[in-house]
């Protein structure tokens, strides 16, 4: 664990020139004490760190000190850049991990490619927090020391003790044999199997973990691909509604987030999209579509067009003699 904290210490004053102590302390986190015996472990290694005093100060490497890492093109270390930040930094309590690899990415060109390349990454963005309509995207929080008990469970093959909360339950104790984790938009989940059958666990319920020292009951070779598929088709098959709307193009995105699933699309000739999508019951479909006014229309289950009808009615009847006061 120091040796990767030396290294990166190593690598941001390579990467910025001079920084101070406190600096440091906050990009590793860890105490402005320990990055000063950090420095005294560098100098006594042989690594040419040297402070300067004043109210500019702070350490630096002597020019021309490099670190042996080699082997990245301008491309690949851009692609790095640009795919790194983001979604992956808070994938399956990776952050401080991603940031450090960065850094050795960066560290690893050559001085004629390093500016050009963190340069080009600031001009590309991948999925920022807010959408063009100023939608914040929801990150569910998982707490680090939860988080790093679950990856190393799956990453060791052990059994895993989870105190988890399923919907509309109270937290309770269950053993499982992790499979693998998976992130999609922000929400992360743990595959596994419980007494032999498959389950998936959202990480956000999951208040505490216990890695145990029994080995997994488990294939020794996966495709979570296919798993997730799998999981995936379960799910929507059980106690969901699947409605085939015809909507406008412009209120497309709305109904598509508002629904657990979309299974199908296709144009219509004057202009709509036909779409298959699913929610998760009645009330939730005619909840959606209410939402959507005249723009969309469910062409099934009779029953959800029946529901709207009589809401709409209801609306209709409501306003259509004068105010009651």
């Amino acid at each position: 664990m120091r040796a990767d904290r030396l290294v990166s210490l190593v690598l941001l004053l390579r990467r910025h020139g001079r920084l101070t102590a406190d600096t440091l302390a906050r990009e590793l986190e860890v105490s402005t004490r320990t990055v000063l015996r950090d420095i005294e472990a560098l100098s006594a290694a042989g690594v040419p760190v040297y402070a300067e005093r004043g109210r500019h100060g702070g350490f630096a490497l002597l020019p021309g000190f490099r670190t042996g890492l080699t082997g990245l093109n301008h491309d690949e270390a851009l692609a790095l850049l640009a795919a790194g930040p983001g979604r992956g930094e808070r994938a399956f309590g990776l952050g401080p991990a991603l940031a450090s690899a960065l850094r050795k990415v960066v560290d690893a060109l050559p001085d004629t490619h390093r500016t050009s390349a963190s340069d080009a990454a600031a001009r590309f963005l991948v999925d920022p927090e807010t959408d063009l309509l100023s939608r914040r995207l929801v990150h569910e929080e998982v707490p680090d020391t939860t988080m790093i008990v679950v990856r190393r469970a799956v990453l060791a093959g052990h059994k895993l003790r989870i105190l988890y909360a399923a919907t509309g339950q109270a937290p309770r104790w269950r053993t499982v044999d992790p499979i693998g984790l998976v992130t999609v938009r922000d929400r992360g989940y743990l595959l596994a199997t419980r007494a032999g059958e498959d389950r998936t666990y959202r990480l956000s319920r999951v208040g505490a973990a216990e890695e145990l020292p029994e080995p997994a009951e488990r294939p020794s070779r996966v495709d979570l691909d296919r798993i997730w598929r799998d999981h995936s088709a379960r799910f929507l098959s059980d106690d969901h509604l699947t409605v085939l709307v015809r909507v406008n193009p412009a209120r497309r995105e709305d109904l598509f987030d508002s629904a657990v699933a979309v299974r199908a699309e296709e144009p219509e000739a004057d202009g709509r999209l036909r779409v298959e999508v699913t929610f998760q019951d009645a009330r939730h479909a005619e909840w959606a579509l209410w939402q959507l006014g005249p723009d969309a229309e469910a062409l099934t289950p009779p029953s959800l067009r029946a529901a709207l009808h009589t809401r709409a009615t209801a609306l209709a009847t409501r306003y259509a003699g004068p105010t009651g006061e």
